[in-house]
């Protein structure tokens, strides 16, 4: 996908602004496009399987929703499927599972995307049913009264009955205090108690427009019979000006923060989580990014990498030991380091285990094979998910979601490749110091139903 650019006429191709990406040495496999009402086209032309993923991205996530309001944007996620002044409610899913496909949708903190895979000849089908919701939605306020149950529902049986899960919402409460990413996708219950129809709508009328839409279509598809297809659907949507996107920018963090929620569960759960540095579209070369992807899996990417073997397997302090660091992201990111305890083992052991590997890091940094293990980790994952119609299609979305582009995509994986034992040394000495860092502790609780049972 190394690239060069050119632009073509519009009276060429329907009188849209449209980007091409060609290779002279290859085939030519992605193309991009403008339509004049905003929309961005990405087409992925893969011809091994007659089949097409069709995918919408909006820019909207949790991280756009304001006090008193969170979960919004997950709210409407779900009352996109209640119907238009044609489709009604309900029938969006029965449509697409009679010409045999799949489909759901997703919200996150930085986007809301919606998806449909089917057979290639039946890609009109859903893009016609996804371009009339992008415009027309037409819920009534008792469509919204059961589903706002329905989602307060999910909220506690993933949340407030999952002691991890309280425990990452109150970790993310505690760790940020401007960035909106303190607030849970799914939104405090209060806010989902109190939400009306009105509050979705709004959503909706403010976010849902062509120029906040990227269109991703993945598959055995002719490029520009597919632009001629997005266009007859899709371009009769009327844009509209955007809100303003404050940047509520996180203060820096100066000293540790703790946290600790009391919750039934069967073992204490500890994370800790230190402020971290993400990439942005104009530092791609930035390395410290990259060493911390790196040092992640270094810590937690395969078997017998370090914190597994010394934590689970020789000291057997924890049951299981997760690392997370996303080095691409609207806002902030944490790289965390949570674990589970052993039975009689307690979270002042695991923490002291954990700060004794992460100082033989900053100490006496990483081996070179250890990088060159996970490196080649990294581009066999990649080529795994290159072969996957739909995940081609996530992996584009995702990086024009974060502002960067389709193209950022293998100079991302290059640089990658170019990180050095002492860069990612210097990662770890930089940010996992107890200035930037979050504790939050899982004091476990016995459950009501062992409490009946030893009565």
């Amino acid at each position: 996908m190394r690239s060069k650019f050119f632009i073509i006429s519009l009276s060429l191709l329907l009188c849209c602004q449209v980007v091409m990406a060609a290779d002279t040495n290859e085939q030519v496999d992605t193309y991009e496009y403008q339509l004049s009402n905003g929309i961005k086209l990405i087409v992925r032309e893969d011809h091994r399987a007659p089949t097409v993923a069709h995918m919408v991205w909006y820019r909207a996530g949790s991280m756009d929703e304001t006090n008193g309001r969170t979960g919004a944007a997950h709210v409407l996620e779900h009352m996109m499927f209640k119907g238009t002044d044609k489709v009604k409610a309900g029938e969006f899913s029965r449509l697409v599972a009679a010409v045999g496909g799949r489909e759901n949708a997703f919200t996150s903190r930085d986007y809301t995307a919606y998806f449909q895979q089917v057979e290639k000849s039946k890609l009109g089908d859903v893009v016609k049913l996804e371009a009339d919701r992008m415009s027309n939605l037409n819920f009534d306020d008792a469509e919204f009264s059961k589903e706002i149950q329905v989602i307060m529902e999910e909220r506690r049986l993933r949340t407030e009955d999952n002691p991890s899960s309280l425990l990452n919402e109150s970790l993310m409460a505690t760790a940020y205090m401007s960035s909106p990413y303190r607030h849970p996708v799914i939104g405090w219950m209060n806010d989902l108690m109190n939400m009306k129809a009105v509050d979705a709508r709004n959503w909706y009328q403010s976010w849902y427009t062509p120029n906040n839409a990227t269109v991703v279509i993945s598959g055995d598809v002719d490029p520009l019979q597919t632009l001629q297809m997005v266009e007859k659907y899709y371009g009769g949507a009327a844009a509209h000006t955007l809100p303003v996107r404050k940047p509520q920018v996180e203060p820096e963090q100066k000293g540790v923060k703790q946290v600790q929620v009391k919750a039934p569960a069967d073992s204490a759960q500890l994370v800790m989580a230190w402020k971290a540095p993400t990439l942005k579209p104009n530092t791609i070369d930035d390395p410290e990014p990259y060493a911390l992807e790196l040092l992640a899996a270094v810590l937690d990417g395969y078997d017998n990498a370090r914190l597994n073997r010394v934590l689970v397997k020789q000291e057997r302090v924890a049951n299981d030991i997760n690392v997370g660091y996303d080095m691409i992201s609207r806002g902030p990111e944490l790289f965390t380091i949570s674990a589970s305890m052993a039975k009689g083992k307690t979270v002042a052991q695991a923490q002291a285990s954990i700060r004794k590997a992460l100082n033989e890091v900053i100490e006496h940094g990483v081996l070179e094979s250890e990088l060159k293990r996970i490196k080649v980790r990294i581009l066999s994952e990649q080529i795994y998910k290159r072969d996957s119609i739909f995940g081609q299609a996530m992996e584009i979305g995702t990086m024009e979601m974060a502002g960067f582009s389709w193209r950022d995509i293998d100079p991302i994986l290059e640089r990658m490749q170019l990180i050095t034992p002492a860069q990612v040394q210097a990662a770890a000495r930089k940010y996992l110091v107890d200035d930037g860092l979050t504790i939050a502790t899982l004091d476990p609780q016995a459950r009501k139903s062992t409490e009946k049972g030893n009565q």
